[in-house]
């Protein structure tokens, strides 16, 4: 049975709050697992620090996302439980426009949970879902968890994985293989986040979409041009500037002619 919590349009959290629902909802039907709603929340945390919103840093990453995706010869969308609940519509679209595989590879795996999150993409409009049951046959080399377990008609042959809301040691085992790995974590110190290829730092809700503007924008660019765009591309440094950003909104929010909470003015 789905939750209705009636939010007011007019909260200030709305959209927030509207998230938090969604996941609560999919968690109740096994979509979601429990530690999906702790790791959301550690997600907003650093929402708040980008200031909500697509930073420059993110979208010179995404750009280079759609570039790396056309290009791509095999690539493959990873969906874990978060993604199924928040941008399950947007996994089809992306789908399509860009002609990639989607696998469901989950952490905490179980036929249920594989079975629900296939129910929900399906209903969202992907056609082919790979990785569900027997279907990932296959393991990822020097990794332990149930992440391993993978479809070898998809991430196991895939020359590229979009990897959002993801863990670090898959990210690691994917790059040992060789892999081109782009990831969409809103912690930019996160393992994930500085062993990808391509790191996006932004809310999977913004990601997404733009992500698929950015594809359609771009499909029909020179492959020569696109390459050589990836291929100035330095991760770290775009990391480095996400971590700056942060830096500097937090010492602009400081200096700004606020109040602060009773509690930071006794400590200042």
């Amino acid at each position: 049975m789905k939750r209705r919590l009636a939010i007011p349009l007019t909260h200030p959290r709305y959209e927030s709050l509207r998230l938090r629902e969604m996941l609560v909802e999919q968690y109740e039907t096994g979509v979601v697992a429990t530690a999906g709603l702790i790791a959301h929340g550690r997600g907003e945390a650093f929402d708040y620090l980008l200031g909500e919103t697509l930073i420059p840093p993110a979208m010179s990453a995404i750009k280079m996302a759609a570039a790396s995706i056309v290009i791509a010869e095999h690539p493959v969308i990873s969906v874990n439980g978060n993604l199924a609940a928040l941008a399950a519509r947007e996994v089809a679209e992306l789908s399509r426009v860009a002609d990639m595989d989607v696998e469901v590879n989950l952490f905490y795996r179980s036929q249920d949970r594989e079975l629900a999150i296939k129910q929900v993409l399906g209903e969202a409009g992907v056609k082919r879902i790979l990785g569900v049951g027997n279907d990932a046959s296959k393991q990822i080399p020097e990794l332990g968890s149930e992440r391993r377990r993978v479809d070898p008609r998809g991430i196991l042959s895939a020359d590229l994985v979009l990897v959002p809301l993801e863990d670090g040691d898959r990210t690691e085992a994917l790059r040992r293989m060789g892999k081109k790995v782009i990831a969409v974590d809103l912690n930019p110190l996160s393992r994930t986040s500085v062993s990808a290829s391509i790191s996006i730092v932004g809310n999977i809700v913004l990601v997404m979409p733009t992500l698929i503007d950015e594809v359609k924008a771009i499909e029909q660019s020179p492959r020569e041009k696109l390459n050589a765009m990836v291929d100035r591309f330095d991760n770290r440094k775009n990391l480095e500037e996400c971590i700056r950003l942060i830096a500097h909104r937090l010492l602009d929010l400081r200096l700004q002619d606020q109040k602060l909470p009773k509690y930071l003015e006794a400590a200042d």
